[in-house]
């Protein structure tokens, strides 16, 4: 059977999944991080990406040090998405025989100025070689056990609300493929991504499920869901844009809030509050959870999630 006709990237989660049998693991495979002990007052949590030339950067569009901030910050987004700080990494990462020292010097001057930013070391890793550059970043981060956020926290009633603005990311993407000349402003959307660790501060009191937004708004809400079992509802012209992305996205005939819901690199982060928290929240109210397992998009139910790896 081929891994396409498993149904997707979730299918094959649960294909692989087990439970783990150590007591100190906290949270395994299916949340932004996994979880085990630390000390009486906080856990540690881990998390890994890889990033494939081709696939999660271009060559064509990207500059070495552009493709380690990415890295980077792609990987910084999920612990900020567990509510704790990233403390150690590792990079893994194979080469193509004709890589050039400069560029290897310009993908560590970004990873490096990311460990700077957010005071956290690179201690170790692994190099290769292959036909394509594959660069795979483990962060171990820690949080307090009174910050730990997971997806499964939602409750019915609750506000769904998304940090900062969505859909530039794709928005980017689509100028590049397509060829477009000018809106760079735009574009860095897609070269140049920031996580939202630094908001920390204003999001974690009011906030209970939480996800970084990497595969859609869409297809986090959903994920919130799945793992609190419950609905919910979005509505699409509250979701706040990327400033500039209607006018681009009018060159190519698509909709920005589907660049929004089923695009994803944005790495804001949504997540759930009490409604009578309303007035603490940082961010954007976007929808609600309701009762029931259905994820509607102005009253409609929701067939199409956004990417998925394996579909």
């Amino acid at each position: 059977m081929n891994i396409k006709e498993l149904g997707g990237e979730f299918q094959f989660i649960n294909r692989i999944k087990k439970k783990s049998k150590n007591k100190n693991v906290i949270v395994d495979i299916g949340d932004d991080c996994a979880v085990t002990e630390y000390n009486e007052d906080s856990y540690h949590l881990y998390t890994t990406d890889m990033l494939v030339e081709g696939d999660h950067f271009s060559l064509d569009y990207f500059s070495p040090y552009q493709i380690g901030i990415k890295v980077m910050e792609s990987n910084t987004s999920d612990i900020a998405a567990m509510g704790g700080k990233p403390v150690y990494s590792l990079i893994s990462i194979s080469l193509k025989e004709d890589t050039t020292v400069e560029f290897i010097d310009g993908v560590y001057n970004g990873i490096n100025e990311i460990c700077e930013r957010y005071n956290f070391d690179l201690i170790g890793g692994d190099t290769t070689h292959g036909e394509k550059i594959v660069i795979s970043l483990t962060l171990i981060g820690q949080v307090d056990k009174n910050k730990l956020k997971m997806r499964s926290d939602a409750e019915i009633g609750d506000l769904i609300v998304v940090s900062g603005p969505l859909g530039g990311s794709t928005a980017g993407l689509k100028l590049f493929l397509n060829n477009i000349d000018g809106f760079d402003n735009i574009k860095k959307y897609h070269t140049n991504p920031i996580s939202e660790i630094k908001n920390l501060p204003k999001i974690l009191p009011v906030a209970k499920a939480m996800e970084d937004v990497s595969d859609g708004l869409a297809s986090e809400i959903r994920n919130i869901c799945k793992m609190s079992k419950v609905g919910a509802k979005i509505f699409r012209e509250k979701i706040p844009l990327n400033k500039g992305i209607k006018k681009s996205s009018s060159l190519l005939d698509d909709d920005p809030y589907d660049y929004a819901l089923f695009g994803g690199e944005d790495f804001k982060l949504v997540y759930t509050v009490n409604k009578k928290d309303r007035h603490k929240i940082y961010g954007t109210v976007v929808g609600e959870i309701i009762n029931g397992e259905k994820i509607l998009l102005d009253g409609k139910e929701l067939k199409n999630y956004g990417y998925d790896h394996f579909s």
